[in-house]
């Protein structure tokens, strides 16, 4: 019995592009849920009387339970229909957001990062493949770039924004915002999103069968390397505009809102050239992620050095998530709900350990060493582009009879 809801099993919508749209916005709103305190970072260590680097595990923590959390939903999910888990999914992140407004200390904020993690982990794995059962086959890769865009728009508006209500009213008030959004996108999905039943439930076996894809594992660890790297250095970027590049707190989110329209110009680049192109783009990503944190100990000592940097990091890993995905998706076309929940899983270990490793490397070290590690794992990235032979494979698909 086929367990992946394959793309010939495309769902009826009566709106698919609406319901295209929805799906990225719950990842819009999970994602900049999860890097919220990427730019409130100080003001929340302040105002819970704790340092930036352990502050950090609001990012690394949810992000490591998500890692977990994935392949355990869509196991535990059996064949529940996708719409009943994803209304499910967002009515656990209003509550999240909710509870992290009402946070009094370090270790309640990090109890609802726990749920956090849960909801990462559940949307991601099953938004992540929705494309195919929502759109016709040539549309597909325009709806995965939407779908994906949900996570670069994160980066436009969630974040910045959740930076400047932050600066105006207190750090608060940006979480309490994002329970009203993801309240309201839980509603739209009630209104837009078609039943999405699965064919049958995934098993250990079926995830067992993906982790021996050898196409699947090149893609897994290059996510770990580009992921991890990135979030060393992201997670702290509030830190490195002020001290580095000499920023004023008040520039913070207008810069973010910059990297996040470089990012969503990048998503969408990389959206259009993966599919045809996947080794060049990659290539491209894992070069601009290693020429970012050169750029920033070069030049990164002024504010047009530093600004002019920030842009180009939002460029090169813009296209990050869908550009990985749609090695996903070819190396595991006909397992892509089982291959996601293991991508998501990797990814968010890369974020969680990237965070973690960051903020022990900022506390004891400094932000000048952290850009230097941040570096040698996207060269490691690079080096894994360039070995003979890696790319070649055919994008068949694996169906999977129980």
């Amino acid at each position: 019995m086929n367990c992946s809801s394959p793309a010939s099993e495309q769902t009826a919508a009566r709106h698919p592009w609406l319901a295209v749209t929805a799906v990225g916005l719950a990842t819009f709103c999970v994602v900049t849920t999860e890097m919220l305190p990427v730019g409130l970072l100080t003001p929340i260590a302040e105002t819970l009387d704790t340092s930036s680097g352990t502050a950090g595990l609001m990012i690394s923590l949810p992000a490591l339970l998500a890692a977990v959390f994935a392949p355990l939903v869509v196991l535990a999910a059996g064949g529940l229909d996708r719409r009943w888990i994803l209304c499910g999914l967002l009515g656990l992140l209003v509550i999240a957001n909710v509870a992290g407004a009402l946070a009094s200390g370090i270790g309640g904020m990090l109890a609802t990062r726990v749920l956090v993690g849960f909801c990462i982990g559940g949307i991601w794995a099953i938004a992540a493949g929705l494309a195919p059962r929502l759109v016709a086959p040539p549309a597909i890769g325009l709806a995965t770039s939407i779908i994906f865009g949900g996570v670069a728009a994160a980066s436009v508006l969630g974040v910045p924004l959740g930076a400047l209500i932050g600066e105006a009213f207190g750090w608060r008030w940006a979480f309490g915002g994002m329970a009203i959004l993801s309240a309201l996108v839980l509603g739209l999905h009630w209104a837009v999103i078609p039943s999405l039943p699965v064919a049958g439930s995934m098993s250990v076996r079926h995830f067992g069968a993906q982790l021996a894809n050898r196409h699947l594992q090149t893609g897994m660890v290059l996510t770990l390397l580009l992921v991890a790297g990135h979030f060393m250095a992201f997670t702290f970027v509030r830190p490195l505009l002020l001290s580095v590049s000499g920023f004023d707190s008040q520039w913070i989110g207008g810069l973010l809102f910059a990297y996040g329209i470089a990012g969503i110009i990048g998503n969408f680049l990389i959206g259009m050239l993966a599919t045809r192109h996947t080794q060049r783009t990659l290539l491209a990503i894992a070069l601009g992620l290693l020429l970012t944190p050169a750029l920033f100990l070069l030049v990164g000592d002024s504010t047009i050095g530093g600004g002019a940097t920030l842009l180009f990091w939002g460029l090169a890993y813009g296209g990050v998530s869908v550009g990985l995905m749609t090695w996903v998706m070819k190396a595991a076309a006909g397992a892509v709900e089982a291959a996601t929940a293991l991508y998501v899983g990797v990814f968010n270990t890369g974020i969680a350990m990237g965070a973690w490793l960051g903020g022990r490397v900022v506390d004891s070290l400094g932000l000048t060493i952290n850009l230097w590690l941040a570096g040698a794992f996207a060269a490691g990235a690079v080096l894994i582009t360039f070995t003979p032979g890696l790319w070649r494979h055919t994008a068949t698909a694996e169906g999977y009879t129980s």
